[in-house]
């Protein structure tokens, strides 16, 4: 019956992108409001499941998709998790768009394909076959290629959309293989009969590295990520926080469905690929995003970052589950779990305060901003909350999480093979300097945008944006404050997923913790209260306020403020996102991304003036995808020639193809 309810709802979506399309155009709150009152089900459904877990998942077969198979839809506890940040961040971030879609152009051509992109998010958690899940996964993909499209007259929307496909369509065709060998020569396309097939260890290895590649190219893992930083900011803001915060997270489910459910772990050593591949997405990502001036784009390399942070956590999990460690596996695969739903949060509060800059001021370009705190002291105040918490700052979620990790990767001495007691602590460490240089991206993203003086004439004639939006922030702001206070009610939460796939890996129930403090071990081991760190933050600044205001002295003194050595009060001699981010750009520019400055000093008596430009380039673009790309351009023009044969011609080719085929058989055949 849940399923049932569940599939109308998703039904109900589809409906709605009717209903878009006949008078949406003019009236978008009622599509969004429609999108809001069907997500809104289908998280109570994801609630109730995860409450009160169920030993068998509730399945339900329709007469559609293959002759006498139909289609299965399932729901079980790592269904539900992922219903519930779906839905919850989709129900926030209408919210949003209601207030954001009065300034959206393109309504006419996103209004129609929004419920059905949340549809498809949804079909994906829910299938329990082969067929339903790709089919559902080609939804989810095309839907949010339009969606990209929606400013389609800008040339680099154009790009950004063609390149995406290209990926996508990379992606299927993986997962389509990934399927194929699990269901095996008897064909068991559903979920239940692929978990009953038996997989050598060289076609389940094999699985492993099709399945990292399919959701990885959709998730944005190093180096299939090429496409994130150019379709996230070319979509609609709203559009890019459910992108960057959800779809991302529906292909970390198909990850986990397919190798933990699915395919089961076969060897401590699957988690290797897993963990070098996850450490190196997070350091190349976040060091991408500190070097971007545009607001969107940098947000869409930190959430390859963030991408990152969870495949480390699940090849952890991976490779204790392989030593036969499960409760250590379980406190992994939990850590992933929670940045799964702690990014969500965050990133979509981002994402929709990079939207709320965009509509109050019209650009993307942190160059172009500054001082805003004044003028938009709301958006402002809920930025600074998602910083801190991308920042992995407690007491947010995004420390909870990452803490977590870390206490993962501290257990790391367990292990008894010695490539892996080397290689969690080096990823230990390449982590810790993510964190750092997270940090530092973020401080410089607040402090540009908001702090100092207005750099244009738009930022100096920003103001507050409407009350949807701020509403929508505000809810997506207290989450992140809650989920970080409170981190073991969350992890509660998560544990029918680890009793699911990891049986014995569970931690101990946290909410019966004194204090609700969360110890993901032993209490002699390690701890953390989230409650009592912010208790001692608010009481912190609160006596600091206090003493500053009662002892400090009231004379008056006047005396120019502290001018840096730039005596010069104009905004362009303030720091800009460029001169932050320098001596990083200097330190790992020129290895990893053939960062170049180029300088101009005029001559004495000339009165041009000085010029500075920095060159970046995509080194993984230029040697792989550009080759490619340039083989692949190569072949069709070779190929080209072929459409412009005779009749005769054609035929002839038709008849030795089929000749090669009919050898190739007997050859096959006869051996």
């Amino acid at each position: 019956m849940i399923v049932l309810v569940a599939l109308a709802s998703v039904a109900g979506l589809f409906v709605t992108a009717l209903l878009a399309v006949l008078v949406g155009r003019d009236r978008p709150a009622i599509t969004y409001l429609a999108c809001i009152s069907f997500c809104l089900v289908l998280l109570a459904i994801a609630g109730a499941t995860l409450i009160a877990p169920t030993s068998a998942a509730e399945t339900l077969t329709l007469p559609l998709g293959i002759p006498w198979i139909g289609m299965h839809f399932a729901i079980d506890s790592l269904s539900a998790i992922f219903l519930l940040v779906v839905n919850l961040t989709a129900a926030i971030t209408s919210v949003f768009a209601i207030g954001y879609s009065r300034h959206e152009h393109a309504n006419a051509r996103v209004l129609p394909f929004y419920p059905v992109f949340l549809a498809g998010m949804n079909l994906v958690v829910l299938a329990a076959d082969a067929f339903g899940f790709l089919l559902a996964w080609e939804f989810m993909s095309l839907t949010s290629w339009a969606l990209v499209l929606a400013q389609h007259r800008e040339a680099e929307n154009m790009r950004a959309a063609y390149i995406y496909f290209v990926m996508a369509s990379l992606g299927t065709l993986t997962l389509l293989l990934t399927f194929g060998l699990l269901a095996g020569v008897d064909g068991s396309y559903t979920f239940e009969g692929m978990r009953a097939h038996h997989l050598s260890a060289m076609s389940a290895g094999l699985v492993l590295v099709l399945a990292l590649a399919g959701t990885g190219s959709k998730a944005g893992l190093v180096p299939l990520h090429v496409w994130l930083p150019l379709a996230h900011p070319a979509a609609p803001s709203h559009v890019s926080a459910l992108m960057s915060g959800v779809m991302t997270k529906v292909a970390v489910y198909g990850f986990i469905r397919i190798v933990f459910d699915l395919l089961g772990i076969h060897a401590w050593w699957w988690g290797i690929p897993v963990m070098v591949v996850g450490g190196a997405t997070a350091f190349l990502g976040i060091l991408s995003a500190v070097f971007q001036t545009d607001t969107k784009r940098l947000l869409a390399y930190s959430t390859v970052e963030n991408i990152g942070i969870i495949f480390i956590s699940l090849g952890l999990a991976m490779s204790f589950a392989g030593e036969d460690h499960p409760l250590y596996a379980g406190v992994a695969l939990t850590a992933a779990l929670l940045h799964v739903f702690n990014h969500a949060m965050f990133k979509s509060l981002l994402f929709c305060g990079a939207g709320s800059l965009l509509v109050a001021t019209g650009t993307r370009s942190m160059e172009k901003l500054g001082g805003l705190i004044h003028r938009m002291p709301v958006t402002a105040f809920t930025a600074l909350i998602g910083s801190a918490a991308i920042s992995a700052l407690p007491p947010l979620n995004g420390f909870a999480s990452e803490w977590l990790l870390f206490q993962t990767i501290l257990l790391s001495p367990s292990f008894s093979a010695w490539s892996l007691k080397l290689l969690a602590p080096s990823i230990g460490a390449l982590l810790a300097l993510t964190a750092a240089i997270a940090a530092a991206c973020f401080v410089r993203y607040f402090g540009t945008i908001f702090l100092g003086r207005p750099r244009s004439a738009e930022a100096e004639q920003a103001h507050e944006v409407d009350r949807y939006s701020l509403v929508a922030m505000g809810m997506f702001a207290a989450l992140c404050v809650i989920s970080g206070v409170v981190p073991g009610l969350a992890a509660d939460f998560v544990r029918p997923v680890v009793d699911l796939l990891l049986p014995n890996g569970a931690m101990a129930p946290q909410a019966a913790v004194p204090w609700l403090s969360f110890v993901p071990v032993a209490p002699d081991r390690s701890s953390y209260n989230g409650i009592l760190l912010l208790i001692f933050v608010l009481s912190s600044a609160s006596l600091m306020a206090v003493l500053v205001r009662k002892v400090a002295s009231h004379r008056l003194r006047r005396s120019a403020a502290w001018d840096c050595g730039f005596p010069d009060p104009r905004p362009e001699t303030q720091y800009t996102a460029s001169s932050f981010a320098q001596p990083l750009r200097r330190v790992f520019g020129p290895l990893l991304f053939g960062a170049k400055e180029h300088v101009v000093i005029p001559s004495p008596g000339d009165l041009n003036p000085a010029t500075f430009a920095v060159t970046i380039h995509d080194r993984i673009w230029d040697v792989i995808y550009q080759p490619i790309s340039g083989l692949v351009n190569n072949i069709a023009d070779k190929l080209n020639r072929f459409q412009f044969l005779t009749v005769r011609r054609y035929l002839s080719l038709v008849f030795g193809t089929l000749v090669l085929l009919l050898l190739i058989l007997a050859i096959v055949s006869r051996s």
